[in-house]
Protein backbone atom coordinates (compact mmCIF):
# COMPACT_ATOMS: atom_id res chain seq x y z
CA UNK A 1 0.00 0.00 0.00
CA UNK A 2 1.03 3.38 -1.18
CA UNK A 3 0.05 6.98 0.70
CA UNK A 4 -1.22 8.12 -3.06
CA UNK A 5 -3.23 4.70 -3.02
CA UNK A 6 -5.64 5.85 0.11
CA UNK A 7 -8.79 7.85 0.05
CA UNK A 8 -8.49 11.52 0.66
CA UNK A 9 -9.49 11.45 4.37
CA UNK A 10 -7.33 8.74 5.88
CA UNK A 11 -4.83 10.16 3.38
CA UNK A 12 -4.94 13.70 5.51
CA UNK A 13 -5.05 11.45 8.85
CA UNK A 14 -1.88 9.68 8.26
CA UNK A 15 0.33 12.69 6.80
CA UNK A 16 -0.92 14.64 10.28
CA UNK A 17 0.50 11.19 12.09
CA UNK A 18 3.63 11.78 10.08
CA UNK A 19 4.34 15.38 11.35
CA UNK A 20 3.23 14.44 14.72
CA UNK A 21 6.21 11.62 14.71
CA UNK A 22 8.12 14.24 12.71
CA UNK A 23 7.80 17.20 14.79
CA UNK A 24 6.19 16.31 18.24
CA UNK A 25 8.32 12.41 18.58
CA UNK A 26 5.41 10.78 19.39
CA UNK A 27 1.75 9.99 18.77
CA UNK A 28 -1.33 8.72 20.25
CA UNK A 29 -4.85 7.51 18.84
CA UNK A 30 -6.25 10.52 21.23
CA UNK A 31 -4.72 12.94 19.01
CA UNK A 32 -6.42 11.52 15.46
CA UNK A 33 -9.65 11.12 17.81
CA UNK A 34 -9.24 15.04 19.09
CA UNK A 35 -8.13 16.60 15.62
CA UNK A 36 -10.65 14.38 13.03
CA UNK A 37 -13.28 13.68 14.93
CA UNK A 38 -13.25 9.65 14.54
CA UNK A 39 -13.69 6.74 16.46
CA UNK A 40 -11.09 4.52 18.38
CA UNK A 41 -11.49 1.68 15.78
CA UNK A 42 -10.74 3.95 12.78
CA UNK A 43 -7.88 5.71 14.72
CA UNK A 44 -6.54 1.92 15.25
CA UNK A 45 -6.85 1.45 11.66
CA UNK A 46 -4.76 4.60 10.35
CA UNK A 47 -2.01 3.83 13.01
CA UNK A 48 -2.11 0.27 11.26
CA UNK A 49 -1.90 1.96 7.95
CA UNK A 50 0.47 4.41 9.00
CA UNK A 51 3.25 2.08 10.18
CA UNK A 52 2.79 -0.17 7.13
CA UNK A 53 4.31 2.89 5.57
CA UNK A 54 7.67 2.75 7.57
CA UNK A 55 9.79 0.16 5.75
CA UNK A 56 12.73 0.71 8.83
CA UNK A 57 12.77 2.72 11.66
CA UNK A 58 8.86 2.48 12.58
CA UNK A 59 7.73 4.07 15.85
CA UNK A 60 7.63 2.06 18.99
CA UNK A 61 4.92 1.84 21.31
CA UNK A 62 6.04 3.12 24.78
CA UNK A 63 3.57 1.07 27.55
CA UNK A 64 4.07 3.98 30.36
CA UNK A 65 3.66 7.02 27.97
CA UNK A 66 0.64 4.93 26.10
CA UNK A 67 2.03 6.31 22.88
CA UNK A 68 3.98 5.60 19.63
CA UNK A 69 7.62 6.82 20.00
CA UNK A 70 9.56 8.01 16.76
CA UNK A 71 12.57 6.38 15.91
CA UNK A 72 15.48 8.65 16.67
CA UNK A 73 16.23 8.75 12.82
CA UNK A 74 12.64 9.04 11.73
CA UNK A 75 11.90 9.85 8.22
CA UNK A 76 8.66 11.38 7.34
CA UNK A 77 6.73 9.90 4.63
CA UNK A 78 5.82 13.58 3.41
CA UNK A 79 7.35 17.23 3.57
CA UNK A 80 6.12 19.17 5.72
CA UNK A 81 5.21 23.21 5.02
CA UNK A 82 5.86 25.75 8.26
CA UNK A 83 2.32 25.85 8.53
CA UNK A 84 2.01 22.08 9.00
CA UNK A 85 4.50 21.80 11.29
CA UNK A 86 2.61 24.70 13.66
CA UNK A 87 -0.67 22.85 13.45
CA UNK A 88 0.87 20.33 15.38
CA UNK A 89 2.96 22.03 17.93
CA UNK A 90 0.74 24.30 19.03
CA UNK A 91 -0.64 23.91 22.53
CA UNK A 92 -3.30 26.43 22.77
CA UNK A 93 -6.81 25.39 23.46
CA UNK A 94 -9.87 26.04 21.58
CA UNK A 95 -10.84 28.31 24.00
CA UNK A 96 -7.99 30.34 24.08
CA UNK A 97 -6.46 33.18 22.10
CA UNK A 98 -4.79 32.11 19.06
CA UNK A 99 -0.92 31.81 19.36
CA UNK A 100 -0.57 32.53 15.31
CA UNK A 101 -1.06 36.23 13.89
CA UNK A 102 -4.52 36.17 12.27
CA UNK A 103 -3.43 36.11 8.60
CA UNK A 104 -5.02 38.47 6.07
CA UNK A 105 -8.19 37.06 4.66
CA UNK A 106 -7.41 37.47 0.62
CA UNK A 107 -10.23 37.17 -1.56
CA UNK A 108 -10.53 36.58 -5.12
CA UNK A 109 -14.39 37.09 -7.06
CA UNK A 110 -15.14 34.09 -8.71
CA UNK A 111 -16.77 35.85 -11.38
CA UNK A 112 -13.59 38.11 -12.16
CA UNK A 113 -11.49 35.06 -11.99
CA UNK A 114 -13.75 32.93 -14.31
CA UNK A 115 -13.75 36.63 -16.66
CA UNK A 116 -9.64 36.33 -16.56
CA UNK A 117 -9.35 32.93 -16.95
CA UNK A 118 -11.40 33.05 -20.32
CA UNK A 119 -9.45 35.56 -21.55
CA UNK A 120 -6.41 33.91 -21.57
CA UNK A 121 -7.31 30.59 -22.44
CA UNK A 122 -9.49 32.18 -25.68
CA UNK A 123 -6.15 35.01 -25.93
CA UNK A 124 -8.71 38.04 -25.89
CA UNK A 125 -7.71 41.60 -24.70
CA UNK A 126 -10.12 42.86 -21.90
CA UNK A 127 -11.47 46.18 -20.65
CA UNK A 128 -11.01 46.81 -17.10
CA UNK A 129 -11.33 49.58 -14.31
CA UNK A 130 -8.21 49.60 -12.47
CA UNK A 131 -7.53 51.23 -9.42
CA UNK A 132 -3.96 52.96 -9.12
CA UNK A 133 -2.38 52.34 -5.04
CA UNK A 134 -0.14 55.18 -6.26
CA UNK A 135 -2.31 57.99 -7.76
CA UNK A 136 -5.65 56.66 -6.56
CA UNK A 137 -7.59 57.27 -10.04
CA UNK A 138 -9.30 54.26 -11.13
CA UNK A 139 -8.60 54.18 -15.14
CA UNK A 140 -10.58 51.97 -17.69
CA UNK A 141 -8.00 50.16 -19.97
CA UNK A 142 -7.54 47.43 -22.03
CA UNK A 143 -4.79 44.95 -21.10
CA UNK A 144 -4.36 41.15 -22.33
CA UNK A 145 -4.15 38.62 -20.14
CA UNK A 146 -1.39 35.87 -20.13
CA UNK A 147 -1.02 33.85 -16.29
CA UNK A 148 -2.32 33.99 -12.93
CA UNK A 149 0.96 34.41 -10.94
CA UNK A 150 0.88 33.31 -6.93
CA UNK A 151 3.27 35.57 -4.37
CA UNK A 152 2.88 32.93 -1.44
CA UNK A 153 -0.13 35.32 -0.13
CA UNK A 154 -2.29 37.16 -2.87
CA UNK A 155 -3.22 35.83 -6.67
CA UNK A 156 -2.08 38.27 -9.30
CA UNK A 157 -2.20 38.19 -12.92
CA UNK A 158 -0.09 38.90 -15.72
CA UNK A 159 -0.98 41.18 -18.89
CA UNK A 160 0.07 43.31 -21.62
CA UNK A 161 -1.13 46.86 -20.85
CA UNK A 162 -2.07 48.65 -23.69
CA UNK A 163 -1.90 52.12 -21.82
CA UNK A 164 1.27 51.46 -20.70
CA UNK A 165 2.93 49.24 -23.78
CA UNK A 166 4.80 47.04 -20.90
CA UNK A 167 3.79 43.89 -19.19
CA UNK A 168 2.52 44.45 -15.84
CA UNK A 169 1.41 42.52 -12.79
CA UNK A 170 -2.34 43.65 -11.74
CA UNK A 171 -3.87 42.70 -8.50
CA UNK A 172 -7.66 41.45 -8.81
CA UNK A 173 -9.12 42.97 -6.38
CA UNK A 174 -8.11 46.54 -7.78
CA UNK A 175 -10.63 45.91 -10.31
CA UNK A 176 -14.41 47.15 -10.38
CA UNK A 177 -16.21 43.87 -10.47
CA UNK A 178 -19.39 45.64 -10.97
CA UNK A 179 -17.70 46.12 -14.36
CA UNK A 180 -19.20 44.37 -18.15
CA UNK A 181 -15.55 43.28 -18.84
CA UNK A 182 -15.91 44.34 -22.61
CA UNK A 183 -13.57 41.29 -24.70
CA UNK A 184 -12.34 42.18 -27.88
CA UNK A 185 -9.84 39.81 -30.16
CA UNK A 186 -5.94 40.29 -29.89
CA UNK A 187 -5.46 41.82 -33.70
CA UNK A 188 -1.17 42.43 -33.79
CA UNK A 189 0.72 39.69 -31.82
CA UNK A 190 1.94 40.64 -28.10
CA UNK A 191 5.32 41.40 -27.86
CA UNK A 192 7.75 39.36 -25.87
CA UNK A 193 7.40 39.05 -22.37
CA UNK A 194 11.38 39.73 -21.65
CA UNK A 195 10.85 40.23 -17.75
CA UNK A 196 8.82 36.90 -17.47
CA UNK A 197 11.46 34.79 -20.22
CA UNK A 198 14.46 36.14 -17.87
CA UNK A 199 15.25 33.85 -14.80
CA UNK A 200 16.91 35.35 -12.19
CA UNK A 201 19.23 33.11 -10.54
CA UNK A 202 20.13 35.51 -6.87
CA UNK A 203 22.84 34.54 -4.09
CA UNK A 204 22.09 35.71 -0.81
CA UNK A 205 24.53 35.62 2.37
CA UNK A 206 23.99 36.93 5.83
CA UNK A 207 24.48 40.64 5.75
CA UNK A 208 27.80 42.07 6.48
CA UNK A 209 26.66 44.26 9.73
CA UNK A 210 25.55 40.81 11.49
CA UNK A 211 28.20 39.22 13.77
CA UNK A 212 29.32 36.05 13.21
CA UNK A 213 26.73 34.48 15.72
CA UNK A 214 23.88 35.81 13.99
CA UNK A 215 24.98 35.26 10.81
CA UNK A 216 25.15 31.53 12.03
CA UNK A 217 21.50 31.90 12.85
CA UNK A 218 20.66 33.61 9.68
CA UNK A 219 21.99 30.50 7.79
CA UNK A 220 20.12 28.10 10.10
CA UNK A 221 17.01 29.88 9.74
CA UNK A 222 16.58 30.08 5.98
CA UNK A 223 18.17 26.08 5.30
CA UNK A 224 21.20 27.79 3.86
CA UNK A 225 23.77 24.46 2.79
CA UNK A 226 26.67 25.85 1.57
CA UNK A 227 28.43 29.03 1.65
CA UNK A 228 25.59 31.08 -0.51
CA UNK A 229 21.68 30.51 -0.19
CA UNK A 230 20.75 30.09 -4.25
CA UNK A 231 17.04 31.05 -5.26
CA UNK A 232 15.72 31.43 -8.90
CA UNK A 233 12.87 33.67 -9.87
CA UNK A 234 11.50 35.11 -12.81
CA UNK A 235 12.29 38.56 -13.16
CA UNK A 236 8.86 39.68 -13.61
CA UNK A 237 8.79 38.57 -9.89
CA UNK A 238 11.36 39.62 -8.05
CA UNK A 239 9.69 42.20 -6.78
CA UNK A 240 7.61 39.65 -4.27
CA UNK A 241 10.47 37.88 -3.57
CA UNK A 242 12.58 40.97 -2.14
CA UNK A 243 9.10 42.58 -0.56
CA UNK A 244 8.11 39.26 1.17
CA UNK A 245 12.29 38.49 2.57
CA UNK A 246 12.80 42.51 2.97
CA UNK A 247 15.84 42.40 0.94
CA UNK A 248 15.64 45.74 0.15
CA UNK A 249 15.45 46.81 4.00
CA UNK A 250 18.01 48.66 5.83
CA UNK A 251 18.39 46.57 8.53
CA UNK A 252 18.13 43.04 6.25
CA UNK A 253 19.56 39.79 7.28
CA UNK A 254 20.24 38.73 3.88
CA UNK A 255 22.18 40.75 1.14
CA UNK A 256 22.85 39.25 -2.55
CA UNK A 257 25.93 38.41 -3.95
CA UNK A 258 26.41 39.62 -8.03
CA UNK A 259 23.25 37.96 -9.97
CA UNK A 260 23.23 35.85 -12.78
CA UNK A 261 20.65 36.39 -15.25
CA UNK A 262 18.99 33.46 -17.62
CA UNK A 263 16.26 33.28 -20.42
CA UNK A 264 14.20 30.49 -20.65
Amino acid sequence: MALDDLKHAQRQRLLFLDRCFTWRGLARRRDLIDRFKISIAQAANDFRAYLSLIAENAPVYDTQLKAYIAARDHQPIAASSMLDIFAVLDTVSENEISAALPRAKRSLDPHLATVLYGAISKQRKIRIAYTSMSSGETDPQWVAPTRFIFDGENIHFRAYSYKRNEYRNFHPARIEPEDDFQMDEIVEPLPQDSDWDTLRVIWLKPSKHLSPAQAAVVRREYGFTDEYLKVEVRQALEFYLDRRWGLTEPQARLERVPIEHHSS
